[in-house]
């Protein structure tokens, strides 16, 4: 069975690849079920490190009518069976300060949202858990801005935390994907993931929801290992164009073999 040392050593070695990857939103128990298991095989034959990733909550959606998800207890209850019946690492967004506690006894990684990443009580009442914390850079911000998160998280006693990039705002309704801050934000010590499907999200292009164009994701994330990055992560489903969440971005789960094995070349390459 998995524990916080083995995955943090995972995340913060060179040695193999860590993915990070699973349905934008927890849309019922088969779906992630599912999804962690063909994952898991996956990576299993490939060699990759892996880490199952749902969330119980979107508070972020761009309508307030959107789905945002089976919400904490029931959210939670998925996630627990996941990591217990799959035996794979659990990685979720927590959104206010009051989920933290209940949510650090089920998963293994709590994610700050990009949105949140200057919420100072939040990333550290996630610190205090001793859980490893992801935090995603906002998409207002450059990446030397994410030292004050790094300078945050380690008063606050934190010695476990990894930094995402998941593109800038470039103009309205598009993100634009620097690699320059793979090597800067690697600077403050910590490992760097690279989030290849938000970061080909067109934010609010349809109005009341977001657009996206998954076909440069593999692209992205082929670019972003060449510079460095210690990590991917992808999300996934099934039926993308079905999904309840984030579908033009993510990945048809089924092209997930063959894009892992393409990316590893290029790591093998590198490393």
């Amino acid at each position: 069975m998995h524990d916080d040392a083995h995955i943090w050593n995972d995340l913060n070695s060179r040695g193999r690849l860590t993915l990070i990857a699973g349905p934008c939103v927890i849309e019922n128990e088969k779906l992630c079920i599912g999804v962690a298991s063909f994952m898991k095989k996956t990576c299993g034959e490939l060699g990759i490190n892996y880490i199952f990733k749902a969330s119980f909550d979107k508070a972020n959606r761009s309508s307030g009518k959107s789905f945002r998800g089976p919400g904490l207890e029931l959210g939670l209850e998925i996630l627990a069976k996941v990591r217990r019946e799959l035996e794979v690492p659990v990685l979720t967004d927590v959104h206010t300060e009051e989920q933290v506690d209940a949510t650090a006894k089920v998963v293994d990684v709590l994610q700050i949202p990009a949105f949140l990443c200057r919420q100072t009580d939040l990333i550290q009442a996630a610190v205090r858990t001793g859980k490893i914390v992801n935090v995603k850079k906002g998409q207002f911000l450059a990446p030397q801005d994410m030292s004050q998160v790094v300078i945050k998280v380690t008063e606050a006693g934190g010695t476990k935390l990894a930094l995402t990039e998941r593109g800038t705002t470039f103009g309205y309704n598009n993100l634009v994907a620097d690699m320059r801050s793979i090597p800067i934000m690697r600077q403050f010590g910590f490992p760097v993931i690279f989030d290849a499907t938000h970061s080909v999200q067109l934010p609010g292009v349809g109005g009341s929801c977001s657009g996206g164009q998954r076909e440069f994701a593999p692209v992205l994330a082929r670019c972003a290992i060449a510079a460095g990055a210690d990590a991917l992560f992808f999300e996934t489903h099934p039926d993308p164009d079905k999904a309840l969440s984030d579908g033009p971005n993510m990945i048809p789960l089924r092209q997930m073999p063959d894009l892992l094995a393409r990316l590893l070349r290029v790591y093998a390459a590198v490393h």
